[in-house]
């Protein structure tokens, strides 16, 4: 079984994720915008996720949300920890949820995780 985030290991205050969007870098590409914030006071990584109306009805922004956040749980062993992460959803992730599925959603990701330095020294990746 894969690991999961768990709700000790999100963001879920408005004031966090404030905090992160205006004192945390920031990375994109077509399909994400993924912020980070150091947080020495937490052992692991923490997400936050935003995807907003634009990106589809409910059914389908639940869907981009379950796979960020398994693509999230994919990457997180070989990332640093004590670090906020807001990963924001543009519109055009739908699309590429609905042709790739998890497989694209977390390359996508991943992209943005090795701009941000976020992995761990050493990790050929």
């Amino acid at each position: 079984m894969k690991p999961r985030t768990t709700r000790r290991a999100r963001l879920s205050r408005s004031a966090e994720f404030e905090r992160v969007y205006r004192r945390g870098r920031s990375s994109a590409n077509r399909h994400l915008v993924l912020y980070v914030f150091p947080n020495p006071s937490s052992p692991r990584p923490r997400l936050g996720l935003s995807v907003s109306r634009k990106v589809g009805g409910a059914v389908e922004r639940n869907r981009v949300k379950r796979l960020l956040r398994e693509a999230f749980g994919r990457v997180e062993p070989e990332l640093h920890g004590g670090h906020d992460v807001v990963v924001v959803a543009r519109p055009d992730v739908h699309d590429l949820a609905q042709r790739e599925g998890l497989a694209g959603v977390d390359r996508a990701l991943r992209e943005l995780i090795h701009r941000t330095e976020l992995l761990a020294q050493g990790d050929p990746r």
